[in-house]
């Protein structure tokens, strides 16, 4: 395997002796240590107990949440507080598709990612007239209609909720759990690497660009809206995918539980804490909310204090997260997405 951080000599480069490279030896190092962590989650089964299992599911669907949110947010600009409505929708397509279609749990998650980016597509003529703050109420109201749908359609049993348990009835448990992992490691780090091969691309650069300024991205022949498009339906197909196997270890579907503004509050918090528009943030932010969960949990409303106003003096005193607080003193590109010019004898 060839070190990231060895200099290449470009032949179309303008200066001789100047290479451009993006990583050093800590993201060659980082490669490294994800994989066999990566490898070691996928055997999971057959070493670990179950509680284990659950726990490190939850944290790979988190994960995932929070970089969907963290594409939208933190590298599209567009600030939503209704992701719910997604996630809703990839709960309630493993009751239509499950329970009533009779299809595989695990079959109805990429065609929950579907539905969502169809749906996405559908409502993004509306959402997209708002700016800023507007947005962000925009998608809430959005999340809310969807919520009072499905609350008042009989099909889906209505605000009572429906158990999906029929729809993995004859799978073992053991089965259940080891596949549900399995989906949520492809979800976990199939987001991270997702977004990070999309950043590294001419579509990445747009993206950032709009971001940045809409005005100048436009005056260099970007498509704002079609950026912006693509973004949405990405984050909400993800979001529905992640939404379906959310419900699948739940095994009950409600209004009020699937399109609870929780999920976003919580991806909310875990980029905010963790560092928005960067990789590495919403990984930082989940290993930070899971440990004050383990620690606080049995603090009841102690734990809400305590994740509120460590999201305050974060805010306060470091508005690009804990991660970018670490990265402006210390060179540790996991994720090197800046290209660095050196020459090639050093430098």
């Amino acid at each position: 395997m060839n070190d990231p951080s060895a200099p290449t000599r470009d032949a179309d480069a303008p200066f001789a002796g100047v290479a451009v490279t993006r990583g050093n030896r800590v993201s060659f190092v980082a490669a490294v240590v994800a994989a066999i962590l990566v490898v070691g989650i996928a055997a999971m089964p057959w070493w670990a107990e179950r509680d284990q299992l659950r726990l490190v599911t939850e944290f790979l669907y988190l994960l995932a949440l929070a970089q969907m949110w963290n594409l939208l947010a933190g590298y599209g600009g567009l600030l939503s507080v209704g992701q719910q409505a997604f996630v809703g929708l990839g709960a309630y397509s493993l009751v239509t598709l499950g329970l009533h279609g009779g299809l595989n749990v695990f079959a109805i998650v990429p065609l929950a990612g579907i539905v969502g980016a169809v749906v996405a597509v559908a409502i993004s003529p509306l959402l997209f007239r708002l700016r800023g703050a507007q947005f962000a109420v925009g998608t809430w109201v959005a999340a809310e209609v969807f919520r009072l749908v499905m609350a008042n359609m009989p099909f889906v049993s209505g605000g009572s909720g429906v158990s999906i348990a029929n729809a993995v009835r004859g799978m073992s448990i053991d089965w259940r759990d080891a596949m549900t992992l399995w989906v949520a490691l492809v979800l976990g780090v199939g987001s991270m690497l997702g977004i990070y091969a999309l950043l590294r691309s001419r579509h990445g650069l747009a993206l950032v660009a709009v971001r940045d300024s809409e005005r100048s991205s436009q005056s260099l022949g970007i498509d704002v809206r079609r950026v912006k498009l693509l973004v949405y339906v990405a984050a909400a197909a993800g979001c529905a995918m992640i939404g379906a196997l959310i419900f699948v270890t739940k095994l009950r579907v409600s209004p009020d539980s699937a399109f609870s503004i929780e999920w976003s509050t919580t991806a909310l918090f875990i980029v905010v804490i963790g560092g928005i528009g960067t990789l590495e943030g919403p990984l930082v932010g989940t290993i930070i909310f899971f440990a004050l969960r383990e620690w606080l949990s049995d603090l009841g409303s102690i734990y809400m204090i305590v994740l509120g106003i460590l999201t305050m003096l974060v805010v306060l005193l470091a508005k690009d997260g804990l991660w970018g607080l670490v990265a402006k003193r210390v060179d540790l590109p996991i994720f090197p997405l800046r290209r660095k010019v050196r020459g090639l004898d050093g430098p």
